[in-house]
């Protein structure tokens, strides 16, 4: 048997990039997988199409994770439709490229929202479904810069990534009594659609010069999740996987 199997996880921010590798790896594990997805809707739906394509069960929803009344409606349906909620994957957050100067008080409010609230409305949440079967594995999206700080601005950034590694330390002492474990994984450089984007192939290519291991993969960090999320993750709570090849050590 598949080692998630039974299990329900929902993945938030997994239409694409690092949410779309964990829940692919998830659903490959055996678990039923919930992609929920904020405007990308045709994305959403073709993660969902690749698990069912591989025999495993998925279904997307929207809602942008921010806004309480979303979250009470994507859990709700998943309530609905599924009846409990094993594995939490706090995964959507965004940045902007701006250092403290460019930084307007808009745009710290908007990643702070972005990246905290949302972390914040659905753990509340998702504990509240956990507690009532006494079990549940939450899993965190922070990042290396966490760590050691950004290094070209992204100081909003940089501070709600620090922000989620104290809110998983503390939520894992309070699931413990529930069984209900709470971890993070900070990804150094991976892969993805949107480095591309942003940096060009030479400048990806310079950046993977860097790291030891040279660039993670999106299944890179999926699999730190399935780890967390299955019988490895059982007495591990509070703790941060660093999945970046080496570049980072602390």
């Amino acid at each position: 048997m598949k080692e998630l199997e039974g299990k329900i996880a929902l993945v938030t921010g997994a239409s694409r990039g690092i949410g779309r590798g964990i829940a692919l790896v998830l659903a490959e594990k055996g678990a039923e997988v919930v992609v929920n997805f904020h405007h990308r809707a045709v994305e959403a739906d073709a993660v969902v199409d690749e698990i069912r394509a591989a025999g495993g069960r998925a279904f997307a929803v929207q809602g942008d994770v921010s806004e309480r009344d979303d979250v009470k409606r994507l859990f709700d349906e998943v309530a609905a439709r599924c009846g409990r909620l094993d594995i939490l994957v706090n995964n959507a957050g965004t940045s902007r490229s701006q250092d403290i100067f460019e930084t307007s008080e808009e745009d710290w409010d908007f990643i702070i929202k972005t990246n905290l609230k949302s972390l914040f409305l659905c753990t509340r949440r998702g504990m509240e479904m956990m507690r009532v079967n006494r079990f549940g594995r939450i899993i965190n999206l922070t990042s290396m810069v966490a760590h050691r700080g950004a290094i070209n601005g992204h100081c909003h950034y940089a501070a709600t990534k620090g922000g989620i590694l104290s809110f998983t330390r503390t939520v894992a002492r309070t699931g413990a009594p529930y069984n209900i474990t709470c971890n993070a994984i900070a990804p150094g450089i991976i892969e993805t659609d949107g480095l591309l984007a942003t940096h060009g192939p030479e400048g990806v290519a310079a950046l993977a010069a860097t790291v030891p291991l040279g660039l993670g993969k999106c299944r890179d960090v999926g699999l730190a999740a399935a780890y967390l999320a299955g019988e490895g993750g059982n007495y591990l709570t509070g703790i941060c996987l660093d999945v970046n090849g080496g570049m980072y050590f602390h």
